[in-house]
């Protein structure tokens, strides 16, 4: 079992004015995140709108991720949707890829039991052979991963990790706490504005998408807290909260998705990394008012003069 940690960014998928995937912006991005020093990628998250992309367009993408990694890190994809057997049909074409995992949320729309959700991930886990990570959404898929539905997927094998980005730093927690016996089970935090606290708590890494933007300030956090510097760890930390300032920019204009990764693509495209900021529709773009105020914060943060 491979056991991933460290930084593993969820990558964005940059857009044309067309709305359809500009690959050659996201080989930049590809290149700037392993230039930076993460230690994996995640694609087709939250940050890379993946139920915005067809069937097709996904496969594209993950391919293409891949071949730009090139083996520097692990790939992790999304297999994201609202069924179980639309998930299993993601995951297989993945797996086909040659991803080193995929990335399940519970199902969504229809409302299921905590016991309904464990089997989801039994079914997923049963139907592939390669590892299946948790992602704790609930603002997304509308049920929390109950403590008690974590660690029961982690012991029986089904699940090799989590992503936790509930917001429910008490819940991870407790987590961490009941699965430290298991060496090679992983929990990571989704948040970009607790790493350091998450991992003085014993997490094994961060999944922020704030690192499309500065890749190089997470690596150093995380850096600085395998030597155990928790004051410099503090510090680029709360260097990286006044960046993350970006995501409220454009609110309440535009949707809470649209303010936060489009403020990442709003500020990758200032730094010459992608070509646009365009959203995945209905979500709108950030407008130049907005992008001024984020050109502001990114000049702030020491990334541009």
């Amino acid at each position: 079992m491979t056991t991933f940690k460290g930084v593993v960014p969820p990558v964005v998928t940059p857009l044309t004015e067309n709305y359809e995937v500009d690959y050659a912006s996201l080989t930049r991005v590809v290149e700037n995140l392993v230039d930076g020093g993460v230690h994996g990628l995640f694609v087709l998250g939250s940050s890379g709108e993946v139920v915005f992309h067809d069937d097709a367009t996904r496969r594209k993408i993950i391919e293409h991720t891949i071949k730009i990694a090139n083996g520097r890190v692990p790939v992790l994809a999304g297999t994201i949707d609202p069924t179980t057997d639309r998930v299993i049909a993601h995951s297989k074409a993945a797996a086909e890829l040659g991803v080193d995992a995929v990335v399940v949320t519970a199902p969504f729309y229809a409302r299921t039991s905590q016991g309904e959700v464990i089997d989801h991930f039994r079914y997923v886990r049963e139907a592939i052979d390669v590892p299946v990570i948790a992602y704790d959404i609930p603002v997304c898929v509308n049920i929390k991963l109950d403590r008690k539905t974590t660690v029961t997927l982690a012991r029986e094998g089904t699940i090799a990790g989590l992503k936790d980005s509930s917001g429910d730093d008490g819940n991870f927690r407790f987590c961490l706490q009941d699965l430290a016996d298991l060496p090679d089970f992983f929990l990571m935090t989704g948040s970009e504005i607790v790493v350091d606290t998450a991992l003085q708590m014993g997490a094994h890494g961060v999944v922020p998408g704030l690192a499309n933007v500065d890749p190089h300030g997470y690596v150093r956090l995380w850096n600085h807290a395998q030597a155990g510097d928790w004051v410099a760890a503090r510090a680029e930390q709360e260097r990286l909260c006044k960046l993350f300032e970006m995501v409220w920019v454009a609110l309440p204009r535009v949707s809470p998705g649209s303010a936060g990764v489009g403020s990442f693509k709003t500020a990758m495209q200032q730094l010459g990394i992608i070509e646009t900021n365009i959203m995945a529709r209905p979500q709108r773009r950030l407008d130049a008012g907005e992008t001024a105020k984020i050109v502001e914060l990114v000049r702030a943060a020491g990334l541009m003069g």
